[in-house]
């Protein structure tokens, strides 16, 4: 099982992802992602979804027209780990 970050390497980790916020009552990271259309929006979400199924760490999302929100949490865990941090930054090397 995964190990929950601490406060000193939550914040480590949060210094290198410039657009992730961190939500301590989720004890999550999420970031809100804008494309051109939905369809765009949509690629994106399936070429995330292939990233997470391979690193079977899966987000929590959500899509409204040309906005996609990540949140990343290892709920097994209670909390943040290198997991979520490793994914977020696959998913930004992806972002517009």
């Amino acid at each position: 099982m995964a190990r929950e970050l601490t406060d000193t390497e939550r914040a480590t980790a949060l210094d290198t992802l410039a657009h992730w916020r961190y939500d301590e009552d989720a004890k999550a990271i999420s970031r809100r992602f804008e494309f051109a259309d939905f369809i765009a929006a949509f690629g994106f979400m399936s070429q995330v979804a292939l990233l997470a199924e391979k690193a079977d760490h899966h987000p929590d999302w959500s899509n409204s027209y040309n906005k996609v929100t990540v949140a990343l949490t290892s709920h097994d865990a209670g909390g943040l780990t290198e997991a979520d941090i490793a994914l977020a930054q696959q998913i930004d090397k992806m972002a517009p």
